[in-house]
């Protein structure tokens, strides 16, 4: 079945994603600093997010975007399946989902690249994967990506947590995603399904997400800008096993 070209997107962002995962089966040393990467950028994610985390409006979101948006789990076996079910996505979702879907695509594709690309340039300076220190997470931020990269992968992310905000005020699209259970489990979709459903819930509990993701955005900017300028990422406490205590927030 010919694919509509937001499909076709998809499935060659999640193609994207499994390149950048071929590289580090092949090459253990690359998928171990891969892995210190992003165990660096869960936690410095959650303690720049600290007072929002526990914030009673909105730490929810905020930890929805930490698990699900800056998590460090492996999501190998999702994206796979995810791959071949991306015909049933395009034909039984609304548009405006599979855009959301489309823009989360772009983001994990984008992200993978540039934390193998941040990977190589640790590599490059120590033989052996080691968690990152903030001096090292700068120097290799400015090496291994651009001011327009970092910009889309911010502006990606905001329209996730727009896209979601703007389901709240569409009662029929929620009905919509009720609907939509047993289709989406029966083609393969639930953890998408759960996914949106979770993702909506939380958003509609804020009450309005403008506030949250603004303060998403100037943060996000404003690390993104320093690190640029020349600025060190922040030395954080990681246990030996690459997760701090903010790293621990439950899922929801």
């Amino acid at each position: 079945m010919a694919l509509n070209p937001a499909g076709e997107e998809i499935l060659d962002c999640l193609r994207q994603v499994d390149e950048q995962r071929q590289l580090r089966l092949r090459d253990a040393g690359l998928g171990g600093q891969v892995a210190a990467v992003k165990a660096y950028q869960h936690q410095r994610f959650a303690q720049t997010y600290a007072d929002q985390l526990t914030h009673p409006r909105f730490g929810d979101a905020a930890r929805f975007f930490l698990e699900d948006l800056y998590g460090p789990d492996d999501f190998s076996l999702r994206d796979q399946q995810f791959a071949r079910v991306v015909p049933a996505l395009v034909r039984l979702f609304p548009r405006d989902i599979v855009d959301t879907v489309l823009s989360l695509g772009r983001l994990h594709a984008l992200s993978e690249v540039l934390d193998t690309q941040m990977a190589r340039c640790l590599l490059a300076q120590a033989p052996k994967p080691a968690p990152c220190s903030g001096e090292a997470y700068g120097r290799c931020w400015r090496l291994a990506g651009t001011p327009a990269d970092r910009e889309r992968q911010i502006s990606l992310m905001l329209a996730v947590g727009q896209a979601l905000d703007g389901y709240t005020r569409n009662p029929l699209l929620r009905h919509t995603l009720r609907l939509m259970r047993g289709p989406a489990q029966a083609a393969g979709l639930s953890a998408l399904q759960t996914f949106l459903e979770r993702g909506f819930d939380t958003f509609r509990a804020m009450k309005g997400a403008e506030e949250f993701l603004r303060t998403i955005a100037q943060r996000e900017r404003a690390l993104a800008a320093a690190l640029f300028a020349g600025g060190d990422g922040p030395d954080l406490a990681l246990s030996p096993g690459g997760q701090g205590v903010l790293g621990q927030a439950p899922r929801l």
